[in-house]
């Protein structure tokens, strides 16, 4: 019995020490790299700013959540949204583009990590409903300048190359708030250290 507790105790260190080797290997910035049918995304994350949006996000994208997610509401000249991970997912079973943007992940909402940086072009802001600490899976990129939004959403990114791609994003018509009716998606959400 002893020998068995001490085995087991070994094995789990061991197992503790093994999960730490990665974490420990990243150096540099986490970059949430989304691949667009037109090109490739790279966002900066900032934890620095919001580290909790940060830190799911990174969560989100790891599990491949973001895998597959439609940009469900474009809106030319402003921004367009994406990660309705519950209903947005476009190669899943609760699919429902008419439910797209109404869901999340199944994790708790994160608190709002309001901060100074202005919402300018290809900045990554967290989407939410009327409660400001509601934001669980869903974010903006914005495509002009937001400034308007400052201090009511948590930037927690901005785009470093790559706002082409989302230039190139189907939009949708001003008479629906953007709602597309033909999506493009996340292709694959990856992370990478810089």
């Amino acid at each position: 019995m002893t020998f068995s507790r001490r085995l087991f105790a070994g094995l789990a260190i061991s197992a503790l020490a093994l999960s730490a080797v990665p974490a420990m290997a990243q150096t540099g910035k986490p970059h949430l790299i989304l691949t667009l049918e037109d090109g490739t995304v790279d966002i900066e994350l900032l934890p620095e700013l919001a580290p909790k949006h940060v830190e799911r996000v990174i969560a989100l994208t790891e599990a491949g959540s973001y895998d597959g997610v439609v940009f469900h509401r474009v809106i030319d000249g402003f921004m367009a949204q994406t990660g309705d991970v519950q209903f947005g997912k476009s190669d899943s079973p609760s699919f429902n583009l008419a439910q797209a943007g109404m869901g999340g992940s199944d994790q708790p909402d994160v608190e709002a990590e309001f901060n100074s940086e202005s919402f300018q072009r290809g900045v990554v802001g967290a989407a939410r409903a009327q409660d400001p600490n509601s934001f669980n899976s869903q974010f903006f990129i914005t495509t002009a300048d937001a400034s308007f939004l400052d201090g009511q959403y948590t930037v927690f990114g901005k785009v470093v190359s790559g706002m082409e791609a989302v230039d190139a994003l189907e939009k949708g018509p001003q008479s629906a708030n953007g709602a597309v009716a033909n999506p493009d998606k996340i292709e694959k959400a990856t992370i990478e250290y810089k």
